[in-house]
Formats: C-alpha cells, sequence, structure tokens
C-alpha cells in the first residue's frame, strides 16, 4: 500500500506553491505526508528546466531517489511540473525507474495518479497535455507555514523573451481571479504567514488577460486590508508595465515592501532586441529614474544574462557601465543557456562557455563590490527587521529587513536578551556587514 507520500521542489518559487497546492489535494484521503523521502512510499519530485543547470539538478535528484528505490524497490517516483511536461517521455526513456509523469497543467491529478500505483501498472502513467488548465487552484495549500509565503498570481507568460521555453511549457498568460486570491492570502495570515511574496512570470501583467486591464494596483489595496499581514513584497515584474498608479500605491501604503525585483536582462539595445525584450539601455535609465523618483529610497533587485549570442565584449562593457552607474542593490547573474527550440538556441556567434564563465565572474565580481558598498550605508541605523529563526548553534537571531527578499538577498543576524518568535517584527540596529549580510542587535 502507497500510504506516505513525500516531496522534493526544484526551482523557483512559483514550484514551491504548485508542490503545496499538489499536496493539498492529499489532505483528507488516505494519503499522509511526510518530510522525509527515506520515510515515504512515494516521492513526487517538482521538476525544473529553465537553464542547464536546472536541468542537471533534475536529473541528479531523480537518480538520488532511484539510488533509494534500489534499496526499497517499493518506492514510487512521479516525476512532474517542467521537465516532465517538456521531456517527460525522455525522462522514462533514460531512467525507467521512474514510475510517472505529470506535466505542468495536471498537478492536480495526483491522488488519481497514487490510486492507479496501487494496482499492477506495467506502463508508468503519463499525464501531460498541450494545453495547460486554469490557474484557478481546487485544493488548500499543504505546508505553506512560517513567517512568509509566496502568493502566485498568475501562471504562464506572453512575452516569448527568445531565450526562454516557460511559454513552451506552461502555455499563455493567465491570471488568477482577484476574489480568489485574496481569500488565499486571508486562509495564509490565518496560519501564521506575516509575509507574502507576489510571484508569476510576470508580476505587473496581472489582470490584463482577465479583465482587460493591469488590476495588480487593485489586487495590492485588497491585500494591506487584511488584518495580520505585515509585508507585502513584489518579485519578478516585467519592466513594461510599471505604471504611476502601481508606483503610487507602494508609497502610499506602509505594508507594501519598498522592494522591486525587475528581471532587466541586458543594457546593449543589440543583445536586448535580440532577447525579444523591448525597450533600450535609455528605457530603462528612464524607468529606473522614474521608480526611484515616485519611490525614494526603494530596494531593487534585477538579473542579468551573459554571453547571449553575439554578445560582444564592448556590448557586455556597456552592461558592467550600466551596473556601475545604476547600483541596484541586488543582482544575480546568469551564464546564457542554450535552449533547444527556442530562437536564441538557433542563432549564429554562440558564445564559447569559457567567455561566458568569465563575463560571469567579472559581473558578480561588480554586483559585490555595489552590494557591500550599499550595504554599509546601514551601519548606525535602526530598522525593522522580521524575525524568520533563531540560531541556537551561533546563539543569535536571523531575520530580514523589507529591502531583503526570502531566499535570494541578505539576511540580518542580530542579538536580542528577549525571546522573539518567527514573525515578529523587531527594530535592530545594524553594526556591521558580513559579506551580503547584515549584522546587529536589538535597540533597547
Amino acid at each position: 500500500m502507497l500510504n506516505k507520500v513525500a516531496s522534493i521542489t526544484l526551482g523557483c518559487a512559483k514550484n514551491q506553491v504548485d508542490t503545496e497546492f499538489m499536496l493539498g489535494t492529499l489532505l483528507d484521503t488516505d494519503y499522509s505526508i511526510v518530510t522525509d523521502p527515506r520515510l515515504a512510499d512515494a516521492v513526487v519530485i517538482n521538476t525544473c528546466c529553465f537553464i542547464d543547470a536546472a536541468k542537471e539538478e533534475t536529473v541528479n535528484t531523480i537518480l538520488g531517489m532511484v539510488k533509494l528505490k534500489e534499496a526499497r524497490p517499493q518506492l514510487k517516483i512521479i516525476v512532474v511540473g517542467c521537465a516532465a511536461q517538456r521531456y517527460g517521455k525522455e525522462l522514462l526513456q533514460e531512467i525507467p525507474e521512474i514510475d510517472a509523469v505529470l506535466g505542468t497543467g495536471q498537478l492536480d491529478r495526483l491522488k488519481e495518479v497514487l490510486d492507479q500505483l496501487q494496482g499492477k501498472e506495467l506502463t508508468p502513467p503519463v499525464v501531460i497535455s498541450k494545453t495547460p488548465v486554469a490557474p484557478q487552484p481546487v485544493s488548500p495549500r499543504w505546508g505553506a507555514v512560517g513567517p512568509s509565503a509566496y502568493l502566485k498570481i498568475a501562471d504562464g507568460c506572453d512575452n516569448h523573451c527568445t531565450y526562454c521555453v516557460i511559454p513552451q511549457i506552461k502555455g499563455h498568460y493567465r491570471s488568477r481571479e482577484l476574489p480568489s486570491l485574496v481569500a488565499e492570502a486571508r486562509q495564509l495570515v490565518r496560519q501564521g504567514v506575516k509575509e507574502l511574496s507576489l510571484v508569476a512570470q510576470d508580476v505587473t501583467a496581472y489582470g490584463l488577460d482577465l479583465y482587460g486591464e493591469l488590476r495588480l494596483p487593485e489586487l495590492l489595496r485588497a491585500l494591506v486590508q487584511i488584518e495580520g499581514l505585515h509585508w507585502v513584497r513584489l518579485l519578478y515584474c516585467y519592466p513594461t508595465y510599471i505604471t504611476y498608479e502601481l508606483l503610487a500605491v507602494i508609497r502610499q501604503e506602509p505594508k507594501i515592501c519598498r522592494y522591486l525585483d525587475l528581471p532587466l536582462q541586458h543594457a546593449a539595445a543589440e543583445v536586448l532586441k535580440k532577447m525579444g525584450r523591448k525597450g533600450d539601455r535609455r528605457f530603462l535609465e528612464s524607468l529606473l529614474t522614474k521608480i526611484r523618483s515616485a519611490v525614494p529610497g526603494i530596494a531593487l533587485r534585477t538579473t542579468f544574462i551573459v554571453g547571449f549570442p553575439g554578445e560582444t565584449e564592448e556590448q557586455f562593457q556597456e552592461l558592467l557601465d550600466f551596473m556601475k552607474e545604476q547600483r541596484f542593490q541586488w543582482a544575480g547573474v546568469f551564464t546564457y543557456s542554450q535552449e533547444p527550440d527556442t530562437p536564441a538556441g538557433k542563432m549564429a556567434n554562440q558564445i564559447a562557455e569559457r567567455v561566458k564563465e568569465e563575463r560571469f565572474h567579472r559581473a558578480m565580481l561588480l554586483q559585490r563590490e555595489i552590494t557591500l558598498e550599499l550595504n554599509g550605508q546601514w551601519i548606525g541605523k535602526q530598522v525593522p527587521v522580521m524575525v524568520e529563526s533563531f540560531s541556537q548553534e551561533e546563539g543569535r537571531y536571523v531575520g530580514r529587513t523589507q529591502f531583503q527578499a526570502p531566499e535570494v538577498d541578505g539576511v540580518v543576524f542580530f542579538h536580542s536578551a528577549k525571546r522573539h518568535q518567527p514573525g515578529d517584527v523587531v527594530e535592530v540596529i545594524i553594526r556591521a556587514v558580513d559579506e551580503y549580510d547584515l549584522v546587529g542587535e536589538m535597540s533597547t
């Protein structure tokens, strides 16, 4: 009998939300959810295949579970999500120990697949649809506990950047209904969540498909009315739909973090054009001025791709100059990953891996210096910090300011003579900078 189900989530925060909804379909059933795969009868691996590193992690994770299955042959391995949608049949051919495959639009069918595996299935169930289902969840979320959680407000993407496979995997952009999101947010807060990070492939496009107009400002105004919710954070904001109305809501509402995750990908006009991105460096500079003028003190995170096909040394240098000029608080840098079935994957003048790596390290070193310098400006200042945990080993608390997003930015380490619970917001005086992190003590 398959009774105990464990999960492993790879990739982005959106995948984490998908896993929580998927496991929610098992609540009030004969299945129980465990956190350790070694104790499970079935392991569900929610996969990612966005870039080569993600594919490698997916395969290695599956092989790790195959090794566990060698010791426990009754263990079932179910591969779901993006890699399953894109490479499901190939994975089954290469790794026959996989027992079932579920695509991105069929995650609500986990119980159905588990029920099938209770029998003597000779052929692994493969449930993949070319047309993903609507993004409205059909179950509560399992495991969304703690001071911070993600709120997935849409699925799919319509931007069609030339390097990206997401539209092929997830389909067109599909917003969730606003009342459904508010209801989910209220439930998360009742479970103890104090901070909600809004995620989608493009958060700022929310509502355009469903309502015919941009509705992110309206959603934000509804969320900040929830009693007990302390912070609302915006992640993955495509530059095109950063409106004055949106910036006004961020400025006016104290619950909305003065923080934007704004993936820009490059600064050189020709590279941006080949990427299928709108605008050029002048457009980006104007946008950043607009944001910083409308919301003084806002922290900006971005991402850049280096080594895109045909990127010259001069174009890469323009990117470095742009980074020096704009001084983002946080930036992630990725080497271009040549993905089959994408326009960029077929472009001439693919860049050698050694050149990509060299440019990656130069960009990351520059960003490290910028972040370190900007973090140094916090020394001696008192800032609100949301407590995440307490490190017994180090004898100090771990938390974040509103300028630090969960999992991707630095944290605040601080000492306090008082006892605090996760989700508490306390005033901390910053005393030092440790790499990307801040170190302080609770004010008296």
